[in-house]
């Protein structure tokens, strides 16, 4: 797997490549060599050998050098704003409290019916190496990403953006995210508790991701639900999760807008709560 350090639009893997994008060029920080480091250890896991590039010498020295004393930068807190990427109009980044995982309605009935997130290779029950070679696997992902649930931070449209793609059968285009915005539904974990699962794990590209499974009432924090889905979905929660269940109204103007709304409930919520506790 090549690395690739620099200034990019986003972090990524695609095709092969890891593309780390820096929050401040040509500088790095602690936490993004930490990342770094997990990618490599993660990909060691499968056999596959790490090559890193950068068009700075100076700072692919530095990286090298920093790499050697990995055990100093394994615990490098996370910061609780992200600014690698800066698409998000909202946040400006990335906010790192919860993570949370998007699938489309019919996958969302599936999951609640058996109480479980799945990995693909789970729910699919297809060979990885058949999934790997699947034309949806547009970024050539190796068959052991398939092996996990994904996640993204909370606040980001990512996973709402897969959804559109699968649902659409190729990239969606402006007007797909805006116009014709339909939002999946959200499943949200809290960062510190879901990192303590006995199958959760770093690959320095994702906040984490866990292998297998995840049993919804150990240990998901809250679902969002779009409003129009509620008469299709409703009678398919199970009733233990109910009280972790928000509909939303869908009445914003783009993906970035759905994102902010979700992500500024789910912190209502939380206030809410801890105000609660205190009384």
């Amino acid at each position: 797997m090549l690395i690739k350090v620099g200034d990019f639009e986003c972090t990524e893997v695609w095709d092969g490549v890891f593309y780390k994008k820096l929050s401040n060029y040509p500088q790095i920080t602690d936490w993004e060599i930490r990342t770094l480091i997990e990618f490599i250890e993660y990909e060691k896991l499968y056999g596959r050998e790490c090559t890193v590039e950068c068009e700075d010498h100076k700072l692919l020295d530095l990286i090298h050098q920093k790499m050697g004393e990995k055990e100093k930068y394994k615990n490098t807190p996370r910061p609780k704003l992200l600014t690698e990427c800066t698409a998000c109009p909202y946040r400006k980044g990335c906010v790192t409290e919860y993570v949370c995982h998007t699938t489309s309605l019919e996958n969302a009935i599936k999951i609640f019916q058996c109480g479980k997130l799945l990995s693909a290779l789970n729910a699919r029950n297809i060979p990885v190496l058949e999934l790997k070679n699947e034309k949806r696997n547009a970024a050539n992902d190796p068959a052991d990403y398939f092996e996990y649930i994904m996640f993204a931070w909370g606040n980001c449209q990512a996973g709402d953006r897969l959804v559109m793609e699968r649902a659409l059968g190729r990239f969606p285009n402006e007007e797909d995210l805006s116009l014709y915005f339909k939002p999946g539904v959200r499943f949200y974990f809290k960062y510190d508790k879901l990192i303590k699962h006995p199958k959760a794990i770093y690959d320095g590209v994702l906040p984490m991701k866990v292998k297998d499974e995840i049993e919804l009432n150990d240990w998901v924090y809250k679902i969002v639900i779009p409003m129009e889905m509620k008469i299709k979905i409703e009678n398919n929660i199970p009733f233990s999760l109910k009280d972790r269940v928000i509909y939303l109204e869908n009445d914003c103007k783009d993906i970035w807008d759905w994102s902010e709304k979700v992500y500024g409930r789910i912190e209502e919520d939380r206030v809410k709560k801890s105000e609660k506790e205190e009384k």
